[in-house]
Parts: C-alpha cells; structure tokens; sequence
C-alpha cells in the first residue's frame, strides 16, 4: 500500500473518476483505487462497498467519503465526495445553460429529439436483456405484460404500478408450485 493521500489528492482523484463514469463510476473506482492507484486492496473494496450500500444516496458518492476518511479522515471524506461531485456539477449547470440558450435552435432540437430515440432505445435494450433472463414462465409474462399497459396504453404513474405490481406479483409467484430454485436461461447478453 501507498502512503495516505492527502484531501488534495483525494479530491483530484475522485474528480478523475467523474469524469471516466458517465452513467457508471464504480467500475472505474474498481480500476483506479485498486488496481491502478492500489490505495485499497480488493477485499477492503468489497467490504467499503458493502457498507455503502447501506446509507441512503448514490453509492459511489458513499464510496467516496468512506475512502477519503480512511486516507485522510473527515477533511478526506469531505475532498473526495466533493471531487465526486464538483466536476459533473459543473458540466450539468454548463450544459443547462447552453440548452436554455440554444435549446430552440433547429440543429440542437432534432441533436436533442435523436438523444431521445437513443435513450428510449437503450433503455427498451436493456428491459430486452434483462427479461431473457427472466425463468420461462408465464407469471413472469403476466407481471411483465401488466406493466407495460399500465405504463404505455393506460399512462399510470409508476408509484402506483410499484405499489400495486410487487403484492400482486409476490402473490402470483407464492402461487407456484415449489419446484425448487429455477434457473435463468443463459443467453447472448
């Protein structure tokens, strides 16, 4: 192991991090604290990891102050979770601005209504994958069929599916005969 580092340091460090993890940090945390920087070891991770999924907010952020205060106590806590957060803070407020200033203009409205299609289609992508591990069962499909016309054909808001969905699915799934563990397909993903 490396010598603590200091909320300078800290602060750079986790400002680097931000700015490789649009959309997904914690492989990047992974690459750079272990392996690259090797300030934690690979069990210390897991476990620093663990315990912040138990605090509300985003983990990685949670992640940040837990090995900033283990370098460098509370002032490392407070420099990594603000590197974390300083830098896409920034570029979220620059990006807002320019939308607010050019937003109309023809060529940045279809940029934003493609950046849409893109979005919808990343996230129907990955409902695609994550259902063909679902067990082939037809409880499943119900569930999922059910959502999807709540959400899509009759517009309810997803609280009230959330609230209405997980009993209802928790029921239907209690209701199945015990056939022991079923095992997900293992398909392209």
């Amino acid at each position: 192991m490396t010598r603590p580092l200091t909320p300078r340091q800290l602060f750079l460090v986790f400002s680097h991090l931000s700015l490789l993890g649009f959309g997904g940090v914690l492989p990047w945390a992974y690459r750079i604290l272990v392996e690259r920087r090797q300030l934690i070891t690979p069990d210390t991770f897991r476990e620093l990891f663990a315990y912040a999924q138990l605090f509300p907010g985003p983990t990685i952020c949670n992640m940040a102050v837990l090995v900033g205060h283990r370098e460098s106590g509370t002032r490392g806590g407070l420099a990594a979770l603000a590197g974390m957060l300083a830098v896409p803070c920034v570029l979220v407020c620059s990006l807002w601005y320019l939308l607010q200033r050019f937003g109309q203009t023809p060529l940045v409205a279809d940029a934003l209504r493609g950046m849409s299609a893109v979005a919808a289609g990343l996230v129907v992508a990955t409902a695609c994958k994550l259902a063909r591990t679902l067990p082939r069962d037809w409880r499943n499909l119900v569930c999922a069929a059910l959502v999807v016309l709540g959400l899509a054909l009759f517009r309810l808001p997803l609280l009230l599916l959330i609230v209405v969905m997980i009993p209802a699915a928790l029921l239907l799934m209690r209701s199945a005969p015990a056939t022991g563990v079923q095992q997900a397909p293992h398909g392209p993903g």
